[in-house]
């Protein structure tokens, strides 16, 4: 018997297809600061088996992360980033620490720097979840993300339409 598959998978397909097929038209589109940080002529890689093991591994139960990916920045040193994006299509409480905890878990199992990136396809404009840390006794664990909301784009119809990025539409 296979096991139906929910809204949040249905959702989240498409966005894993046009990713794999169109990262860098994403990245241009929704964090064009990071756009201009990563050289583009070297190839890139995605991690999706490495996601997945890290995020089974944080135990948080059946949770998607959508990519990560293996990019060489224009630094001019042959570093490598990886960058964990995450769409969510609705109000989460949770979020905001699912995505400090995948950057934790990302990073100490491969010791390279995240950058953790959120796409958010939700309808709720005052909910935007940019950070997630905790204090104790004076030692303080943060994380900070670039978030951009779908609905921000809702008024600039006529110049999405003009846009050939695929992300426009």
């Amino acid at each position: 018997m296979t096991e139906p598959q929910n809204n949040s998978d249905a959702y989240d397909s498409p966005w894993k297809e046009v990713l794999e097929h169109a990262f860098p038209e994403f990245v241009a589109f929704y964090f064009p600061e990071a756009y201009a940080q990563i050289d583009w002529a070297q190839d890139h890689e995605f991690k999706n088996t490495e996601l997945r093991q890290v995020v089974r591994d944080a135990e948080l139960g059946k949770r998607f992360a959508d990519a990560l990916v293996q990019v060489t920045l224009e630094d001019g040193e042959q570093r490598w980033i990886y960058i964990h994006i995450e769409v969510q299509g609705r109000r989460d409480s949770g979020f905001a620490r699912r995505m400090f905890t995948y950057n934790y878990r990302l990073f100490d199992r491969y010791a390279r720097p995240i950058a953790s990136l959120a796409v958010l396809a939700d309808a709720d404009a005052g909910w935007r979840p940019d950070h997630y840390g905790f204090e104790v006794l004076g030692c303080r664990h943060t994380l900070e993300f670039p978030v951009v909301k779908l609905i921000d784009y809702a008024d600039r119809i006529e110049s999405l339409e003009a846009s050939a990025n695929p992300f426009a539409l």
